[in-house]
């Protein structure tokens, strides 16, 4: 690789060790991955967050890290923790659990990485520009911000996108490149969808194509939430980091969709198997999970709206960001989820938190995302079908 005078003297030590070991970190990736140099970074979104995830040998890599003396260089915020940083008692969550995730996120906190702990940073304030080089590392955070703002990322490892935002560069390869951004499959939804048919179609979609590119020409036109559940569906049953929406997303018009590789059609009955292949029972839940990725406050208004005038018939979650909630809190959102029985939670969600131990055996998803992993992550079943059907279930 090609290191600047700058990012020479950093690789060498001269700005410190932490820089130092953290340029190491950058320079292996771009030799791997044959970057012929870095770019800088305008921000970055950090995993290996949850204590479930990355237990004490994670915990002590970071306080070492801390202990150290290292500092993000751009601004920096976190993946989704655990457990609900405040409410971790009232849900059931043991003190030991919680003692190491909060000296996890004490820690980044001291190298000013923002302990915002959420999957949707970009409804919180870290918004890169159309164009701008970052590295984030949360799947559907990636898909987001390459597909729907224009910003560009490959999708980082946890330590990749730390030592990223301690250097603020990060190797000039994949997504950041013009030429890996070209569709690569062509997909004509040829019915209308809506609420969780969108995670179907991701489902479907990021089977088909790994780590490609797909470009969608639909009927109906996606919001801005169900570009979220798309991006989080493909990242999770594939690998896709970037896709294109026609006469929608920002960058359609340069993705090529002509010299893609594959076309194919998609129809109801597509997505009506995809739906029902998403579950793993056919029980009933006993805790309904909303908000993978997080609850947008849109997301929010709509479940107590529904809520004023129905009666749940299950114990329920509603995952998002500390800060959606602290305006749901203003609105009288969480006031009329809680009044219906349900939990509004923030800082973790279903899949990173140890919802297992809480003696749950089914949950009910409107996650694509959410019925791909908890099987695996948290050995639990899962039901999936639109948020308003699974809390009127009886």
């Amino acid at each position: 690789m090609y290191l600047s005078r700058t990012e020479e003297r950093m690789y060498d030590g001269e700005f410190g060790e932490t820089i130092q070991k953290s340029m190491e970190i950058l320079v292996a990736l771009g030799d791997i991955y044959g970057a012929e140099g870095m770019v800088d970074i305008s921000s970055a979104q950090i995993s290996g967050v949850s204590y479930k995830t990355i237990g004490d040998a994670g915990l002590e890599y970071l306080e070492d890290l801390s202990s150290r003396g290292a500092r993000v260089k751009v601004t920096s915020t976190l993946n989704p923790a655990g457990l609900d940083l405040e409410r971790w008692r009232e849900m059931g969550f043991s003190e030991e659990f919680a003692e190491r995730q909060i000296r996890i996120v004490d820690a980044y906190s001291s190298m000013d990485v923002m302990n915002t702990c959420t999957c949707t940073p970009y409804l919180i304030g870290n918004v890169p520009l159309r164009g701008s080089h970052i590295a984030w590392s949360e799947s559907s955070a990636v898909s987001y911000a390459n597909s729907v703002l224009g910003a560009r990322t490959n999708r980082e490892g946890g330590p990749g996108a730390l030592a990223a935002a301690i250097c603020g560069k990060t190797p000039e390869y994949g997504y950041h490149l013009d030429e890996n951004r070209a569709a690569t499959l062509v997909v004509d939804v040829e019915c209308e969808l809506s609420g969780s048919d969108y995670g179907a179609l991701g489902h479907i979609t990021g089977k088909m194509v790994g780590e490609g590119v797909p470009y969608f020409r639909f009927i109906s036109k996606p919001e801005p939430d169900d570009l979220k559940t798309l991006g989080a569906a493909m990242a999770s049953s594939g690998a896709v980091a970037l896709y294109h929406v026609e006469g929608l997303t920002p960058e359609y018009m340069d993705a090529d969709a002509s010299g893609a590789d594959d076309h194919v059609s998609i129809d109801a009955g597509d997505i009506a198997g995809a739906r029902e292949s998403l579950s793993t029972s056919t029980d009933e839940p006993d805790l309904v999970c909303l908000g993978c990725p997080h609850c947008s406050l849109g997301e929010i208004r709509r479940i107590a709206s529904f809520l004023r005038n129905n009666e749940p018939g299950v114990e329920f979650w509603v995952c998002t960001s500390a800060a959606i909630k602290s305006a749901a809190d203003r609105m009288g959102y969480t006031e009329t989820i809680e009044a219906a029985g349900g939990m509004l939670v923030s800082d973790t969600c279903m899949v990173v938190a140890p919802v297992e131990e809480l003696g749950y055996g089914v949950l009910g998803v409107d996650s694509a995302k959410a019925a791909n992993y908890i099987p695996g992550m948290c050995g639990l079943e899962a039901v999936y079908d639109d948020w308003m059907n699974l809390l009127s279930r009886p």
